[in-house]
C-alpha cells in the first residue's frame, strides 16, 4: 500500500449506529496489505478508533449512555431556548432529525450555520427559508467531541406520535401584509459600553434599564448577575447577585440569570429594591411547584433587598426571599417586575408589585396543563403587596382588589392579575393609564396586549389573534378564529406581527419626554433578535382593533446606520428603557452598548 493511500483516522468512516466499523477512505485492500505487513496495523487502528472515539467519524453517532448524558447537558444549556422534541418553535423540533441529516452535516451546521447558509448549502438554505430567516448563532467554541455528544442526545430522542401524524394545513403566512417603512428617523447618541461578561456575543447580557424613583439615577442589569448604577454615563457595579447568592445560575437559556429589578416608589426613604434571578433545581422549597414526575430545570426567585444608604454607589444591606417558582425548561421565566409609575399615594395600585411569570416552556415540553388556568401561576401576570403578609408563605401580601383574591374557587392563585400568556416579557403603561404587556409568541405571532384584571389572553389555545394548534398537533401551526368565539372569552391583542417580520417582540414604551417632538404620542418597540425597530400611535390602541405597526430607522451621531451593522452580529438582542424624564434608550446585548434617543425627524 502506497503511503498516499494509507487511511487516516479522520478519513475512517462509521457505518450506521451500532454496526462494526470496517470502512475507510480510500478502501482497504487487505490482500495487498497482508503482503506488506500493514493489515494488522490497519485493523488495530480501526478497532481503536471505533472504540476510543465513538461519534468521531462522518457517519457515526455514539449510542453509549455517557455520551448521551453529556449531550443532554449541552442541549439544555445551548439549545433548549429555541428547540425541543415535540413542537416547532423559533427553530424546528429535532426529534428524528438524525434520520434525515448526516452527523457530519449536523456537526458543521451546529458549529456555524451562518457560514453554511452563506456557502450556498442547499439544506441549510431550505431551513433558513422555512424558519423565516431566523439564524442560529454559531457554536464554534464547542469542541467536535462536544457537538458529537449533543448529536448523540438528539439521536436518542425518537419521533413522537404527534409529530408522525401532525397536520400541515395551518396558515402558512398569518399576516400577509408587510410592516411598512415610515419616514421616522431617530438619532441615537452613544452613552456607554458595558463591561464584557462573556468572551463571545452577547458580550454583556444587559436587558433592562430603570431608574431610582426620586433621584432619577439610571440602573441597568446584566443577566450574569450584576446591577450597574450609571454615574457620569459610566456603569459601576451597585449589586452583584452572583456573588451574594451562592446558588445563583445564569444558564441554561437565553434569559437565565439576573432577570429583572424594580425600585420601590419610596426607595429613597425605605431602601427597598426587588430582583428576580435563577437558581439550580432544588436550591430551595418552591412556593409554586408541580408533580415530582415532571423535570425542574431551574427555579426563579423573587428577592427583596434593603439598604440603609439608598444614595450609595454600592449596595450594603440585607435581603429576604419572597417567593420561588419551579420551571420545566430554561425559557420564559420571571423576566419582568415593575411598579405602576402612574400610581400615587392613596391610589389602590400604589406600592403594588407586578410580576410577569412565563409559562416555563411547559406547552412545548408537553405539560400544557400547567398553564392557562387560574389555579396555576405559569403564564400569568401577578400582583402582590411587598409589605403584606397574607400570602400562603407569609412573605408578601395579596391585594384584596386582585380579581381572584376572593374567588369561590379555593384552588385559585389569588396573586393572579391576568392570565393566558406565553411570556409576558415586559409590562408598561401609557400616559392615559392603559396597562400594556408584550407577549413573546411561539412560532407565528408576536403580540401586544391591553391588560385588564381577570382577563384571559388565550395561550396555548390561542397565539395572538389566531387559534393555536391542538396540543396533539404541532404548536407551530395556527388557524383562523372560529365564527363563534364567545365560549372562551379570550381577550385578543391590540397589535401584533408575524414571524416574517421578527421572532420575539421587545417590550417598549410610550415616549413621555419633552425633548423630541416627533416621538410624541408614539409607542416604540422592536424585535429582540433582529433589532428591527417599530412604533405605533398610542391613539390607535383600542381593544377589538389592531393598531398599525410601522418601522423606523436610525442614525448614530447623525450618520445613517443599522443596529446589525454597528453590532457586527446577526442577533442584536434589542431592549428599550425609559428614564424619569420620559426620554428613551436602547440597549444592544450583542455588543453591550447603550444609546439615548437624542433627536428625531420625519424625512420626506
Amino acid at each position: 500500500m502506497k503511503k498516499a493511500e494509507q487511511p487516516t483516522l479522520k478519513q475512517i468512516q462509521y457505518a450506521s449506529p451500532g454496526e462494526p466499523l470496517l470502512r475507510s477512505d480510500p478502501p482497504l485492500n487487505f490482500n495487498k496489505m497482508i503482503k506488506n505487513g500493514t493489515a494488522l496495523i490497519a485493523l488495530l487502528s480501526l478497532f481503536c478508533f471505533s472504540h476510543c472515539n465513538p461519534g468521531g467519524g462522518k457517519n457515526a453517532i455514539a449510542t453509549d449512555s455517557v455520551s448521551i448524558a453529556a449531550g443532554e447537558i449541552s442541549f439544555t444549556k445551548n439549545c433548549s431556548g429555541c428547540h425541543n422534541f415535540k413542537q416547532d418553535g423559533i427553530g424546528p423540533q429535532l426529534s428524528g432529525v438524525t434520520g434525515t441529516l448526516s452527523p457530519d452535516w449536523l456537526l458543521h451546521f451546529i458549529k456555524n450555520s451562518q457560514q453554511m447558509i452563506a456557502s450556498g448549502d442547499q439544506q441549510a438554505n431550505q431551513l433558513f427559508a422555512k424558519y423565516k430567516k431566523s439564524v442560529m448563532p454559531p457554536f464554534e467554541a464547542l469542541q467536535d467531541a462536544e457537538v458529537n455528544q449533543l448529536i448523540a442526545y438528539i439521536h436518542a430522542q425518537k419521533a413522537t406520535g404527534s409529530q408522525a401524524n401532525k397536520k400541515n394545513n395551518g396558515i402558512s403566512n398569518p399576516i400577509p401584509g408587510p410592516i411598512v417603512l415610515s419616514n421616522l428617523v431617530v438619532n441615537l447618541q452613544p452613552i456607554t459600553q458595558f463591561p464584557a461578561t462573556s468572551d463571545k456575543p452577547p458580550l454583556a447580557r444587559i436587558t433592562k434599564l430603570g431608574f431610582q424613583p426620586v433621584t432619577g439615577n439610571l440602573f441597568v442589569n446584566d443577566l450574569q448577575g450584576r446591577l450597574y448604577k450609571m454615574k457620569n454615563d459610566k456603569p459601576i457595579v451597585y449589586l452583584d447577585i452572583a456573588k451574594l447568592k451562592t446558588k445563583f445560575i445564569n444558564k441554561p437559556g437565553l434569559a437565565a440569570g439576573f432577570g429583572s429589578f424594580a425600585f420601590h416608589p419610596e426607595f429613597a426613604s425605605n431602601g427597598l429594591l426587588y430582583t428576580t434571578h435563577t437558581e439550580a433545581p432544588g436550591s430551595g422549597k418552591a412556593d409554586f411547584g408541580y408533580a415530582d414526575s415532571i423535570k425542574v430545570t431551574m427555579q426563579w426567585v423573587l428577592t427583596e433587598w434593603k439598604t440603609t444608604t439608598p444614595n450609595a454607589d454600592s449596595f450594603a444591606g440585607s435581603s429576604r426571599e419572597m417567593l420561588r417558582v419551579n420551571m420545566v425548561t430554561g425559557i420564559h421565566g420571571v423576566q419582568e417586575i415593575t411598579f405602576n409609575p402612574l400610581a400615587k399615594k392613596g391610589n389602590k395600585d400604589y406600592g403594588l408589585l407586578y410580576i410577569g411569570v412565563g409559562d416555563g416552556g411547559s406547552a412545548e415540553a408537553g405539560f400544557a396543563f400547567l398553564e392557562h388556568s387560574i389555579e396555576k401561576i405559569w403564564g400569568t401576570i401577578i400582583r402582590i403587596d411587598p409589605k403584606g403578609k397574607n400570602s400562603v408563605n407569609g412573605q408578601y401580601g395579596i391585594p384584596s382588589a386582585n380579581p381572584f383574591a376572593n374567588s369561590s374557587n379555593n384552588k385559585a392563585v389569588k396573586e393572579i392579575y391576568a392570565w393566558g400568556f406565553r411570556n409576558p416579557h415586559r409590562i408598561t403603561w401609557t400616559k392615559s393609564g392603559t396597562m400594556l404587556a408584550s407577549n413573546i409568541g411561539q412560532a407565528n405571532i408576536e403580540s401586544l396586549y391591553e391588560v385588564q384584571p381577570g382577563h384571559d389572553y388565550g395561550w396555548p389555545i390561542r397565539e395572538g389573534n389566531f387559534v393555536s394548534a391542538e396540543l396533539s398537533d404541532n404548536l407551530g401551526n395556527v388557524y383562523p378564529l372560529p365564527a363563534n368565539d364567545s365560549i372562551y372569552k379570550i381577550t385578543y391583542p391590540v397589535a401584533e406581527f408575524d414571524h416574517d417580520e421578527g421572532k420575539a417582540i421587545s417590550g417598549g414604551f410610550e415616549y413621555w419626554g419633552n425633548a423630541i417632538a416627533a416621538l410624541k404620542g408614539k409607542f416604540l418597540f422592536g424585535d429582540i433578535p433582529s433589532g428591527r425597530l417599530f412604533y405605533l400611535d398610542v391613539a390607535d390602541l383600542k381593544q377589538g382593533k389592531m393598531a398599525t405597526i410601522k418601522e423606523w430607522k436610525i442614525t448614530i451621531n447623525g450618520k445613517p446606520e443599522t443596529l446589525k451593522a454597528v453590532c457586527g452580529s446577526d442577533r442584536i438582542d434589542l431592549h428599550f428603557g425609559r428614564d424619569m424624564q420620559g426620554e428613551l434608550y436602547i440597549l444592544t446585548k450583542a455588543d453591550g452598548k447603550m444609546y439615548k434617543m437624542a433627536g428625531a425627524e420625519l424625512k420626506p
